[in-house]
C-alpha cells in the first residue's frame, strides 16, 4: 500500500494537468486523453521501479518489464509453489492490485470519454495487447461533442488514406488487408530474423492488431457488419500465415501450430474494431492509430528481445503396463533396436521421432544414445539402479522437427535452442502376475511465449514420443522366447 499512496502523492504534487483523487479512484465519470497518457505513464514508472526494488532487495532476483507477463496457470498454482516462489509471487500481486484498479478506473472513465463500449476495458487484462490498447486509448480523442484539437500528423495522414482506401466493401477490405499483411508480416521477419524472438509480441500482439487494423481500415469510409469485420480479421491472419511460408521464414509444422493463438487474437482485434468503427468518429484517428502503432510495436519486439526470460521447467510423464518381468523390461530400456518407420501423420511431416537406442558403458557414467530422425540426444547416466530406475542428463538436444516447406531447406530459428531437453529417466514398477509399468520423463524448457501456449504442444508431442518408445519396448519384451532342439 506505500507505492499507492506515493502514487497518488506524486501525481498531486507535481501533475500540470488537474487530477484528483476521487478521480483515481472512481469508475464513474471521464477524463480525456491527455490526463489518461499521464495517469498511465507515471503510474506505470512509480509501480515499476517499485517492482524492481523489492524484487533485487527483498527476494534477490532480476525483474525486467516483461516479467509482468506471468502464465495464468501458474498464478493459479501458487499453493503448490516452492515457499520461496510462493511468498514472492503474492508479495508482487499484493503491491499490483492498487495499481489495477487505478487502471481499471481510469480506462473506464477513458471509454467513457471517447464513446467506445465500456466492456472493452476487459482488454486491460491481457497481456501485451493491453499496452496497444493504452496506446490507442491515449491517442483516441473525445467523443464528436467534445473537439479537441488534432495531434500532429493526423490531416496529411488522413489525405492520404482518403485516396487509398476504397468506398466500396470489397474494395476496401481488399486495400485493408494489403496494408495490414505487409505491415504484419514485416512485423513477423523482424522478430524472427532480426531479433529471433518467439514472444509475447510475435505471437499475441501483432495477430491482434493486424486484426484491429484491418477492420479500421476496412470500416474507414462507412461502419459495416461484423460478419464482413470477422471475415476480414480471420483473412488477416491468415495472410501473415501464408507470408511467412513465402518468405521461406518458417514452416508448415509451426505455422500450424501457431495458427489457432494466431487467429483467436485476430478476432479478438477485429472484434475491437468492428465496436470503435460503429461510433462515429474522426477519420484522422484511425490513420494515426496505424501510424502509432507502426512505431510502437518495432520498439516492443526488440525490447522483449533484449529481456531476459524465467524459463520455467516442464514435466511430462507417459506410463504403459508390460506383461514381462523387470529385468527382461529393464534390457530394452537401456538400448532397443531400430524402430519401423511411422504411420502417424504428425510425425511423417516433420516432427523428430525416436528410431533407435545404443548405450557405451554400464552403470553410473555410461552414455546412452537416443537416436531421432534429426539426430541424437546424448544422455549421460546420471542413476542405474537395476532393474527399477534409469535416469540421465542431456548434453545435446537435435532439432525438434524438419519444418515442411516449398523450397528446398528452411530452418527457422527456432529449430536451434527453443526447445531445450533437460534429462528424463525411466521407472520401472512391477505388477502383481509378473507384469512391469514402466513410466517415462522427460523434463525439458522452451523459449517461446506464452509459455502456457506452447507447453500445451510440446507435451502433446513428448506423450506420442513416448508412446512411440514404450510401445516398441512392449512388443520387445513379451516377445515370446523360442527354445530351439
Amino acid at each position: 500500500m506505500v507505492g499507492f499512496y506515493a502514487f497518488i502523492a506524486i501525481l498531486l504534487l507535481i501533475s500540470p494537468i488537474r487530477i484528483g483523487l476521487s478521480r483515481l479512484c472512481r469508475w464513474n465519470g471521464v477524463i480525456d486523453r491527455y490526463a489518461y497518457t499521464f495517469i498511465g505513464v507515471i503510474g506505470f514508472s512509480i509501480k515499476h521501479n517499485l517492482d524492481r526494488l523489492v524484487a533485487s532487495l527483498v527476494f534477490h532476483r532480476p525483474w525486467s518489464f516483461f516479467n509482468y507477463y506471468i502464465p495464468l496457470g501458474r498464478a493459479l498454482q501458487i499453493n503448490t509453489l516452492p515457499l520461496e516462489d510462493a511468498a514472492f509471487l503474492a508479495t508482487m500481486v499484493a503491491i499490483a492490485l492498487p495499481f489495477i484498479w487505478v487502471g481499471v478506473a481510469s480506462t473506464m472513465q477513458r471509454l467513457r470519454d471517447t464513446g467506445l463500449p465500456t466492456r472493452l476495458v476487459i482488454v486491460f487484462f491481457v497481456p501485451f495487447v493491453n499496452l496497444v490498447f493504452f496506446l490507442l486509448l491515449a491517442i483516441w480523442p473525445s467523443r464528436p461533442e467534445k473537439p479537441e484539437m488534432p495531434m500532429f500528423g493526423q490531416k496529411r495522414l488522413k489525405r492520404m488514406l482518403d485516396r487509398l482506401i476504397p468506398t466500396y466493401a470489397f474494395w476496401s477490405a481488399v486495400m485493408a488487408l494489403l496494408l495490414t499483411g505487409l505491415f504484419g508480416i514485416s512485423l513477423m521477419l523482424l522478430s524472427i530474423s532480426t531479433f529471433r524472438n518467439y514472444g509475447w509480441g510475435l505471437f499475441v500482439g501483432v495477430p491482434f492488431c493486424v486484426g484491429l487494423l484491418s477492420v479500421l481500415l476496412y470500416g474507414y469510409h462507412h461502419p459495416r457488419s461484423y460478419r464482413g469485420c470477422l471475415l476480414v480479421s480471420s483473412l488477416a491472419a491468415t495472410i501473415l500465415g501464408v507470408g511467412l511460408l513465402a518468405f521461406a521464414a518458417e514452416g508448415l509444422i509451426c505455422l500450424m501450430m501457431a495458427a489457432p493463438i494466431g487467429l483467436i487474437l485476430s478476432i479478438i482485434g477485429g472484434t475491437v474494431g468492428y465496436l470503435i468503427q460503429r461510433r462515429p468518429m474522426d477519420k484522422s484517428t484511425t490513420a494515426s492509430s496505424f501510424l502509432a502503432l507502426l512505431l510502437l510495436l518495432p520498439g516492443l519486439l526488440g525490447a522483449e528481445s533484449l529481456s531476459p526470460l524465467d524459463v520455467p521447467r516442464f514435466a511430462v510423464r507417459t506410463a504403459i503396463n508390460i506383461q514381462a518381468p523387470s529385468k527382461e523390461v529393464w534390457r530394452h530400456v537401456v538400448e532397443f533396436s531400430e524402430l519401423p518407420s511411422p504411420t502417424e501423420w504428425w510425425f511423417r511431416l516433420g516432427i523428430a521421432y525416436p528410431t533407435q537406442a545404443v548405450i557405451y558403458g554400464q552403470g553410473v557414467g555410461a552414455v546412452r544414445h537416443c537416436i531421432f530422425s534429426t539426430g541424437a540426444f546424448v544422455e549421460p547416466i546420471e542413476v542405474w539402479e537395476e532393474p527399477r530406475l534409469l535416469k540421465f542428463s542431456v548434453t545435446h538436444t537435435p532439432a525438434p522437427m524438419v519444418e515442411w516447406t516449398p523450397y528446398k531447406n528452411v530452418h527457422p530459428p527456432h529449430l536451434d535452442g527453443f526447445f531445450v531437453s533437460d534429462g528424463g529417466q525411466f521407472l520401472l514398477t512391477p505388477l502383481g502376475g509378473g507384469g512391469t509399468r514402466v513410466e517415462a520423463t522427460t523434463w525439458y524448457r522452451h523459449h517461446m511465449e506464452p509459455a502456457g501456449y506452447w507447453q500445451w504442444w510440446a507435451d502433446l508431442v513428448l506423450h506420442r514420443i513416448h508412446l512411440r518408445v514404450l510401445k516398441h519396448i512392449k512388443w520387445l519384451a513379451e516377445l515370446p522366447v523360442i527354445d530351439h532342439p
